[in-house]
């Protein structure tokens, strides 16, 4: 379902991306006992690994193949993340086949699919990155190289409203202070506003609204890693990025993000320890807003 305010969450992470992405196999059918006057072995459980179609979408689909037999077929489309991975869309049916679609979001996803009478499936893992490719990349980037080019702003970069020291402008210290309110509720860590977080998210809020696009990659071809090692950060062992367009307040941007599954897990998640908040417009154009988080 296509909302009409954009949101966009990305995530990667220097370590393990969790066993999907050693254990995980190309679409295999799993044998079971067979009912009725089903041949052993002839029934069987297929999926296909994720990809993203050219409008931007998340496409999975799986089917029970040389069945004779009715039974309930359920499929899950899962997102690769530190801990357990989430299910982002499920489904089921009894027609044989069944295909799921989201809006995509980069990460690293699974398909698996199960049948009711004991016969399953798992995709392999991949990363998407939201760009419609027919195949996309199995392995993550542990340290991208980023492609320096001239930086463009909608606007110049406004000075901090606050003390001497003080990161970002008042409203994006108010995204802050209302991401450090919704992770207490969670039992989280408050984050810290990183200068250098700060200014990739900033640099990436002004450049989409100055080229009139909305995605975590840049028209140069920059991830939001790129940006955030062009920017000067170092270190760190996981990393995020949630993007929203046409929110007016950060009332209203904060309420899109916490009523979206995989960018609420960005804000709640307690491995992260510092923030980048920006938002920026063109002229009398949409408010852009970018949040990067990383652990360190």
């Amino acid at each position: 379902m296509r909302r009409p305010l954009g949101v966009l969450a990305g995530l990667v992470s220097l370590a393990a991306l969790g066993t999907p992405m050693t254990a995980a196999t190309a679409a295999t059918a799993a044998t079971a006992a067979t009912a009725g006057s089903e041949a052993a072995g002839r029934c069987r459980v297929t999926v296909a690994t994720p990809r993203v179609t050219d409008t931007a979408q998340i496409v999975s689909s799986a089917a029970r193949q040389g069945c004779r037999t009715d039974a309930l077929l359920r499929v899950r489309l899962k997102r690769a993340v530190p801990g357990t991975d989430p299910v982002v869309k499920s489904g089921a049916t009894r027609s044989g086949s069944l295909a799921l679609t989201l809006p995509c979001a980069p990460g690293v996803y699974y398909a698996v699919a199960t049948d009711h009478r004991g016969r399953g499936a798992t995709s392999k893992a991949v990363r998407l990155s939201c760009a419609p490719t027919g195949t996309p990349s199995p392995t993550p980037t542990a340290t991208p190289s980023p492609k320096p080019s001239p930086t463009t702003s909608a606007t110049p970069a406004p000075k901090p409203s606050g003390p001497a020291g003080t990161v970002g402008t008042a409203e994006e210290n108010e995204v802050l202070r209302l991401v450090n309110a919704e992770r207490a509720k969670g039992g989280c860590n408050p984050l810290k506003h990183d200068a250098q977080l700060r200014a990739a998210a900033f640099g990436h809020s002004s450049d989409m609204a100055a080229k009139n696009y909305f995605d975590h990659t840049s028209k140069d071809g920059r991830s939001f890693m790129d940006r955030i090692r062009a920017a000067g950060f170092t270190g760190g062992t996981a990393f995020a990025e949630n993007i929203a367009k046409g929110q007016t307040t950060p009332a209203s941007v904060m309420s899109s993000w916490m009523n979206s599954s995989g960018h609420r897990a960005n804000i709640m998640n307690c491995r992260y320890t510092v923030i980048g908040v920006g938002v920026a417009r063109n002229g009398q154009g949409p408010l852009h807003w970018t949040q990067d988080f990383a652990a360190k």
